[in-house]
């Protein structure tokens, strides 16, 4: 999967996030008071641009956000991350996105989105920004913006050459086309996810076996089960070869944007040219960190705080 050091190209959601921290989460119908209020960037597909920036990657992004305050403060906030933001595009019908966020003392959360300008991004848009999907080492994508739109970028990306990863968050409604599997080298579910991809219950490492394999027989050849605290499941179709990546321990405070930050993670590593254990790894150890801190953003680490963990 070496991708001689050229791009990381993310197609996905920028949203601006409004988080309220409380003793707990309330029940339907509850009001919870005595909260903390922070507003942060946010949005799975930003969230991964800014961890594998900070991470030391080149870093490329296509997007869309509306013609407002929020899509303003939204790119000009990655663009001071180093991401290159030409691929992000501007809706003047739709507004940015919206994350509604509740974080309790344990760190769980409960996150509601108003996808606006998301999911107003089409494919026959993407022929204007070709090129920086031609320049990918490797392409990262999530499911907050339309199907058609991910299917048409793998199919691209894989022309080009590039490594296509998946993270299918937030979970699907639907099983995701075949067509669009095929176009995928790495797929990376939490439990939930791999359960509705597969079919599976995932509750323990021999159910996650099952499930990458049924994953696997779809036609993707790397499936990374993220599983929380007990770690990460990683399965080869090719090969039949699976592995265990037991997580860091440390105390969490806030949950938000540990995938997102494993997934930069590990696309930096990768687009290195690490070998995937090691990349793994190096994954994990991001991930430990960001959940430590409060926010999406503002917990990503940065490559130097790698080096002493």
């Amino acid at each position: 999967m070496k991708s001689e050091n050229k791009h990381i190209v993310v197609v996905g959601s920028i949203n601006t996030d409004m988080t309220v921290k409380s003793g707990k989460l309330p029940r339907p119908g509850e009001t919870v008071l005595g909260g903390v209020f922070f507003k942060n960037q946010g949005g799975k597909g930003a969230n991964q641009a800014v961890a594998a920036a900070r991470l030391g990657a080149s870093v490329r992004m296509i997007a869309k956000v509306g013609k407002d305050a929020f899509g303003e403060e939204s790119v000009a906030s990655l663009a001071r991350e180093g991401i290159d933001t030409a691929g992000i595009l501007t809706d003047a019908e739709h507004p940015s996105g919206i994350a509604m966020i509740l974080v309790d003392d344990r760190g769980e959360n409960m996150i509601s989105v108003a996808s606006g300008a998301n999911l107003a991004l089409t494919p026959e848009e993407l022929g204007a920004v070709e090129e920086i999907i031609r320049s990918a080492g490797i392409v990262l994508m999530q499911l907050e913006i339309p199907m058609p739109v991910i299917e048409y970028v793998a199919r691209m990306a894989k022309q080009h050459g590039a490594t296509v990863i998946l993270n299918p968050a937030p979970a699907p409604k639907q099983q995701l086309p075949p067509e669009l599997l095929a176009h995928v080298d790495i797929l990376i579910p939490n439990q939930t996810e791999a359960e509705l991809i597969s079919g599976t219950a995932v509750n323990d490492y021999e159910s996650a076996a099952a499930a990458a394999g049924k994953i696997g027989q779809m036609g993707v050849r790397t499936v990374i089960i993220t599983m929380g605290a007990h770690g990460v499941f990683v399965y080869d179709s090719e090969s039949g070869n699976s592995e265990i990546i037991v997580a860091k321990r440390v105390k969490a405070t806030d949950t938000t944007a540990a995938g997102d930050c494993f997934c930069g993670a590990l696309s930096v590593a990768l687009n290195e040219g690490r070998p995937l254990n090691e990349a793994l790894d190096f994954a994990n150890r991001a991930a430990a960190i960001s959940v430590t801190r409060r926010g999406a953003q503002p917990s990503l680490p940065y490559l130097h705080e790698m080096s002493t963990r």
